[in-house]
Formats: structure tokens, sequence, C-alpha cells
């Protein structure tokens, strides 16, 4: 609650949440953050990179998309989840560099990822992905987990595992 940046007292900043692999633990560290801020009496929003896709094909039409990320930039924390898990399409490597760019220095955002920043260009272009890593890594923190998968080590350990009848 006393948290510089929770009573903006600081500018916002951006938690960037490194995993590779899978399983370590990226989306439950990104879910405790706004759990915090959402016991801090903050607001959060939470989003798929595709969630985001489907953001700018559905505002695109009537020209509305710069109002519904100013609308979603009244949150507290944005939360982008799960970026570079499977191939985005390019409405979403779109929407995910608008929200960035619309949320730099003014909103605070969480970003998790199996890709570490600097190979964002296999998720969208060249162009727009340096342009959406250096807006995110301006002022970040980067937290990088590491380890095995929890989920693949309790299966192949037979723990949580219950034989078909």
């Amino acid at each position: 609650r006393g948290h510089p940046h929770l009573t903006g007292q600081q500018p916002p900043k951006l938690l960037q949440s490194v995993a590779v692999p899978s399983g370590t633990g990226k989306s439950h560290f990104t879910e405790a953050i706004g759990h915090a801020c959402i016991d801090a009496g903050l607001t959060v929003a939470w989003f798929s990179i595709e969630d985001l896709g489907a953001l700018v094909r559905r505002h695109r039409p009537d020209d509305s998309l710069n109002r519904a990320i100013r609308r979603i930039c009244r949150a507290h924390l944005l939360i982008v989840d799960d970026i570079g898990l499977l191939p985005v399409s390019p409405d979403a490597a779109e929407g995910l560099y608008r929200l960035v760019d619309a949320a730099y220095e003014h909103r605070s955002v969480a970003l998790s990822s199996n890709l570490h920043p600097a190979g964002f260009d296999e998720l969208m272009p060249r162009t727009l992905a340096t342009a959406t890593v250096d807006r995110l890594l301006h002022h970040a923190h980067v937290c990088q987990t590491a380890g095995d998968s929890y989920r693949l080590t309790a299966a192949t350990a037979g723990k949580g595992v219950t034989p078909l009848a």
C-alpha cells in the first residue's frame, strides 16, 4: 500500500517479466502484482496480446481505437500476459504497440513474455518492435524467471496425474 509507485509519488514504471521456458511463474507473478494493486485501491486491466488484436479490429472501422486505448489507460496498471507463446497477428502487434505507446510515462505496464524484449522482432515488424521495446524498457524493472516448468515437473513425477480407468 505504501509503495511509491502505487501511491503516485514516483512516475509509473513498466514491469517486464520475462520467463523462458513456460511454467516458471510469469503469469502468477503478474497476477500477484495486479492483486496487490487492487488491494491498494487501484484499478487493473488485464489482456492477452490477442485481446489487443481483437480490440484493434473492433475499433478500426469507426476510427475509435484511440478513444478505446485512452479508456483502457484509465486503469492504474495494465497487464499483458503471455507474449511470445504463439505467433501474433499484425493487429495484435499494433494493439500492443498502441497500448504501450499510450501508457508510456503515464501508466504502469506489467508484461509477461516467453521472449526477451530483444526478440520481439520475431513477433512483429522490426520497426514496430524497436519502438515498442524502446518504450517498454525505458524506466523498466525486468524480472527474469528461470527453472523447469512446474507443471511438466509435476506431471513427469506422477504428481497430480490420475490414471485413466
